[in-house]
């Protein structure tokens, strides 16, 4: 449907809304067992994630997890101050067990993602005995379906979906999730991309652009678009808008509000409103939203940074004009423009849209495999 573009107006008040209090059991206590059987002298509590001897001691059971399901570590303190920061506690909480030394062997996290979906963290150290970490298991596996029927039961829901990942070749994970009654559902490829210096000359300029009566743009800034002022509301509403569309009949598409959407993706360490984009249609003075683009920063400590493509969607009303290539070539270009040597993203291995066909086309390539894992909790 045709839509008249709407004037822009301006944006210094509007801010996502989310929950005062998060939908969670914050007390441990209120989500496990009296006795959770841990062996004596081990305990499990919330971590402080404004302590940095726990974030550090976070970030390196994350990147032992990482480096023992795909063979090397990417994350770093960022990513865990994501889960454990008090911007993130807003729609989380987290869980660890130590040691009778006080150290953290284990730390599980969950996420009120949207509606009927809970995200949920597990990582047990790589180093310490089996029994114990089977044990530290159980504990994070208990609270975290503890954790389902809170959030199920705020949110009103009979049912409940926790769900979990693990890399293709962790064999260990795999395991656990198995006797804690989780099915492997989805499989994804996480995909990479070199980029040269010369396709900064891709597109005639990432910021705006058109090609068959397409434009792609980046979502407008107030005072410009090098102002580092707030994006217009409108054309994130649109983002959002495109996304919940485009997703519509993808595997477990829930919805997300806008307000959880603009908060989430604004808690991503790469998080920069100058790689988000819009395609739009236009025919005179008329616009129709046709596809969104959101890209991220992949930092990195030895080398180039590179982009990333947290989102791509295109309306299905739109699909065919090549709206999907353009927002690839965008970001391709926007990265060689700032540098940058790669450009990542995750492609639905089962979808039956054939996505990876074109991706494989533009020169992207699988770098290492996820896994879905789910598990539905009752929540009476």
């Amino acid at each position: 449907m045709w839509v008249t573009h709407r004037p822009r107006g301006r944006t210094e008040e509007w801010s996502p809304v989310i929950p005062e209090d998060n939908r969670f059991e914050s007390d441990p206590s209120d989500a496990l067992p009296e006795d959770p059987g841990l062996p004596a002298g081990w305990s499990a509590d919330s971590p402080d994630g404004d302590d940095p001897a726990t974030v550090a001691r976070l970030t390196e059971l994350l990147r032992g997890h990482e480096r023992a399901g795909r063979g090397w570590a990417g994350s770093g303190e960022d990513e865990v101050l994501v889960e454990v920061s008090e911007r993130g506690l807003a729609m989380r909480e987290n869980l660890v067990v130590r040691d009778p030394d006080g150290r953290i062997q284990a730390w599980g996290s969950v996420h009120d993602r949207a509606e009927g979906r809970m995200l949920f963290v597990h990582i047990v150290d790589r180093e310490i005995d089996e029994r114990l970490a089977d044990r530290c298991s159980d504990v994070l596996f208990e609270w975290a379906e503890a954790q389902a029927k809170a959030v199920g039961a705020a949110r009103g829901l009979a049912e409940q979906q926790i769900d979990t990942g693990a890399f293709a070749e962790d064999e260990r994970q795999h395991g656990w999730l198995e006797d804690a009654g989780f099915t492997r559902v989805r499989t994804w490829w996480q995909m990479s991309r070199s980029v040269e210096a010369a396709e900064a000359e891709l597109v005639p300029d990432p910021a705006r652009w058109e090609r068959k009566g397409v434009v792609f743009r980046l979502v407008e800034r107030q005072g410009g678009p090098d102002s580092g002022g707030m994006p217009d509301e409108a054309d994130l509403r649109a983002v959002h808008d495109v996304l919940e569309g485009a997703f519509t009949d993808h595997f477990n598409s829930a919805e997300e509000t806008f307000h959880e959407f603009i908060h989430r993706l604004r808690e991503d360490p790469g998080h920069r409103w100058d790689h988000w984009w819009l395609a739009e249609i236009t025919d005179g003075d008329e616009v129709e939203p046709a596809g969104a683009l959101v890209g991220t920063v992949s930092e990195s400590a030895t080398g180039p940074d590179g982009s990333y493509v947290s989102y791509l969607g295109v309306l299905e009303s739109a699909r065919g004009r090549g709206v999907a290539t353009g927002l690839l070539r965008t970001i391709i270009a926007d990265a060689a423009s700032r540098g940058r040597d790669r450009v990542g993203l995750e492609v639905d291995a089962d979808s039956p849209t054939g996505a990876d066909g074109l991706y494989t086309s533009m020169g992207w390539g699988t770098k290492y495999v996820t896994e879905s894992w789910h598990k539905d909790v009752a929540v009476g």
